[in-house]
């Protein structure tokens, strides 16, 4: 009889035990987030102005600001982790991350397999060659070039699709220098972030010969389904009182000197 209700309190703690584990995979993202009280958020850290580290290695810049400002509204702290652009997506999609923030654009591949928040920002791509260039006038000249820009992002994609073979590199910087050594013949990136860059350096011999028509939609991806639902409901939230009250105006207007919050001007 002793062993029989042994067996019987034995069956009852493992019946409960994955009761529990039920319980805790049914939660959602954000209620994981509010009880860890973290949400863990994805970045490069090595592109100026958007996500970099200042003088005194801090991690800096435009997404790393917006994002502290939507999780102080959701109520938790943000958890940087620093990864290679070609890993970020795919620490989301292992549940490494919670979320990305590195100046991510909607496309439709993406949003085939991820969900987007509201658009945060809204950026124009500029096609940027080395002076002198004159084979390349316009994103169409692109057509059995060499381009660089990193693997799998936006600007890569955008410039195979005219026909540009892309040359993977790691960082901002990088793409600059190639080109200006003629290892490339060009780089697609945002306005705003070659406009930075010539701050940096006013002696590079580099120029803007076309931009797209279009604003890019710069947005927080997650993975899909309905966990993240809440989640997404609740940035979004965020993002619409922060445009409101005018912080994300200032907090673009401190890294760019202009406000790229707002679909236009």
């Amino acid at each position: 009889m002793k062993k029989i209700l042994k067996l019987v309190c034995v069956l009852l703690l493992a019946v409960s035990m994955v009761g529990c584990s039920k319980k805790e995979e049914d939660k959602d993202l954000l209620e994981v987030i509010k009880e860890r009280g973290t949400i863990i958020v994805a970045t490069e850290g090595t592109w100026s102005p958007w996500t970099y580290h200042n003088e005194k290695d801090e991690l800096v810049g435009f997404d790393v600001d917006v994002m502290k400002a939507i999780a102080k509204e959701i109520g938790v702290e943000c958890e940087f982790v620093v990864a290679e652009w070609d890993s970020l997506l795919a620490g989301v999609d292992s549940k490494r991350f919670d979320i990305v923030a590195n100046r991510v654009e909607i496309n439709e591949d993406r949003q085939k397999k991820y969900d987007f928040t509201d658009p945060y920002g809204y950026i124009r791509t500029a096609l940027i060659v080395k002076k002198g260039n004159t084979d390349i006038k316009s994103f169409e000249d692109l057509d059995g070039k060499i381009t660089t820009n990193s693997l799998g992002s936006t600007y890569a994609t955008l410039a195979e699709g005219y026909g540009a073979t892309n040359t993977p590199v790691d960082d901002l910087n990088k793409t600059f220098e190639l080109v200006l050594q003629d290892r490339a013949d060009a780089t697609l990136n945002a306005e705003l972030s070659f406009q930075d860059y010539l701050k940096a350096h006013p002696e590079a011999q580099l120029e803007v010969v076309d931009l797209t028509e279009e604003a890019s939609l710069v947005s927080l991806p997650v993975r899909k389904g309905e966990e993240t639902a809440a989640l997404i409901e609740a940035i979004n939230d965020a993002i619409a009182k922060l445009s409101a009250d005018g912080t994300l105006t200032q907090i673009s207007n401190q890294y760019f000197g202009v406000d790229i919050t707002k679909a236009s001007k």
